[in-house]
């Protein structure tokens, strides 16, 4: 029985195209300026190979935005396949 009520909420798969992917690369530049805004001490641990591309952040710091980016892109693009925007 829920796997019946699993499957009759299930929604459409989301098919991958270059509108998913600019959506993310736009929340990971969010997720980026966001974090050199708010992470106190930002090149604290290891370095990151060139620390002037990726703005002075160690690379704890780039990890940490990085997903951060992810999680907000995986939310935003699942929030509007469920509008039907995308």
């Amino acid at each position: 029985m829920l796997t019946s009520t699993l499957l009759a909420t299930a929604t459409a798969p989301l098919a991958w195209t270059p509108v998913v992917g600019a959506i993310m690369v736009i929340c990971n530049i969010i997720a980026i300026a966001f974090g050199k805004s708010t992470i106190k001490l930002p090149n604290v641990g290891p370095a990151m190979p060139s620390p002037n591309f990726f703005g002075g952040f160690s690379a704890g710091s780039v990890l940490a935005t990085a997903a951060f980016g992810h999680i907000l892109g995986v939310g935003v693009i699942l929030g509007l396949h469920n509008l039907g925007r995308i």
